[in-house]
């Protein structure tokens, strides 16, 4: 009995971009013969523990079976991938399975990179070090906040690729004013250890935020990368620009680890020499394989790696496809548009929607650079509806149909 099978349409990762490609996919030609390579069984919506981190969600609420997302008709091959050769059309898995395939989606995320920070792995989830980015310790974080008595809450953001580049700052925000309601604040030091030179990485938001951490009397150690946590005695060691390093003294310490892709997407000829897979930034089509594509967070496309990037990604990939199904040149192009809802508070957001050339893409009629009660009910209540009842089901949607949010507080 061979151990070989065959599809039309093989993709790797079965999260928010490989479900939304697939459904996609089957909305053009329900006849495609399709499969996804997706080793976890429960799917969770990931945008939303920022907000299990602050109190305003439980994790559960983020959460939904697998099997329950991918779409009829697509085969669920619960394994994971361990080799990609795309001069066979084939990948491996860890069981051993061999999946041949016409084309290639290559979209698993990206994952954590816990040795980059010596004595993380150790300390995290007890004695009040926590991070918002695992489900086992995003409620950590709120039971972190609840119970702070005063004293050095320290927030880091690292150097290099990250998942959603806002979430690092969002909830030190919430927990700034999470301090002000328990009546600590006037005993807490807020301490921002950022490894970027800059509040964020589109110009347009940074003046907002940095005003936001001016009013907050946030200390923003700009160039500083968490490198080492002693948990015994409570210190976080930095590197700084000068090339030394800075211990802080902590009471309270929120990390956003350092990520990276995953062994067998750097080992495998579709990356490029930094791991990512490497494609063309408008058509997310591989530069070397016609028959590949790649997009979400393992991908090159020089944008943030957020769902909301895979939206206006995935109908480029889907129609590129499509084209090539149909001995067509891939015409359609993806314009580096994402958003990072910045939580700034409860209750206040501001929408930060771009393109590649950093430029502001705002959905809403408004000043995208204010912070709105509007937005952050999008945030809270909006998108992850939308993430699950429609951008999930490969059906579209746009921001003109919810012109009720903009009658309050705008």
């Amino acid at each position: 009995m061979s151990n070989t099978k065959s599809f039309q349409i093989l993709i790797i990762g079965g999260g928010a971009a490989g479900i939304t490609v697939a459904s996609q996919l089957k909305g053009k030609n329900s006849e495609l013969k399709m499969a996804i390579i997706e080793p976890s069984e429960n799917h969770y919506y990931q945008p939303a523990w920022t907000l299990v981190g602050g109190g305003e969600y439980l994790l559960e609420d983020t959460v939904k079976h697998e099997q329950n997302l991918i779409p009829h008709g697509v085969t669920w091959i619960k394994d994971y991938a361990e080799n990609i050769d795309p001069d066979h059309n084939q990948v491996t898995t860890k069981t051993g399975k061999i999946y041949q395939y016409e084309y290639l989606v290559v979209c698993p995320g990206i994952t954590i990179d816990w040795d980059k920070i010596k004595g993380l792995k150790e300390y995290l989830g007890k004695d009040n070090v926590t991070t918002n980015y695992t489900k086992e310790t995003a409620p950590y974080t709120w039971e972190v906040i609840q119970n702070f008595k005063g004293g050095t809450a320290l927030f880091t953001f690292p150097a290099g690729a990250i998942k959603c580049p806002g979430a690092p700052q969002k909830i030190m925000y919430l927990a700034e004013e999470a301090f002000t309601r328990q009546g600590i604040r006037d005993k807490t030091n807020i301490i921002y250890g950022n490894a970027t030179g800059k509040m964020f990485g589109v110009p347009t938001y940074c003046k907002p935020l940095e005003e936001i951490v001016d009013r907050k009397k946030i200390d923003v150690k700009y160039n500083h990368n968490l490198i080492e946590i002693k948990g015994d005695t409570k210190e976080a060691i930095f590197a700084t620009e000068d090339g030394k390093t800075l211990t802080i003294k902590y009471d309270m310490l929120h990390v956003s680890p350092p990520m990276t892709t995953y062994d067998f997407i750097k080992q495998s000829s579709i990356s490029n020499e930094q791991g990512w897979v490497d494609v063309d930034q408008y058509t997310c089509q591989h530069k070397k394989y016609n028959n590949v594509f790649g997009l979400g967070d393992s991908s090159s496309l020089p944008t943030s790696k957020t769902a909301a990037a895979i939206r206006k990604e995935a109908p480029v990939v889907v129609a590129n496809i499509i084209a090539l199904m149909n001995k067509k040149t891939p015409q359609d192009k993806y314009n580096g548009y994402a958003c990072c809802p910045l939580i700034t508070g409860y209750g206040k957001t501001i929408m930060a929607e771009f393109d590649y050339d950093k430029k502001p893409l705002p959905s809403f009629p408004l000043d995208p650079t204010k912070e709105r009660e509007s937005m952050w009910l999008v945030k809270k209540y909006i998108l992850p509806w939308l993430y699950w009842n429609r951008m999930l089901k490969g059906k579209p949607f746009e921001p003109d149909s919810w012109k009720f949010l903009l009658r309050k507080n705008n």
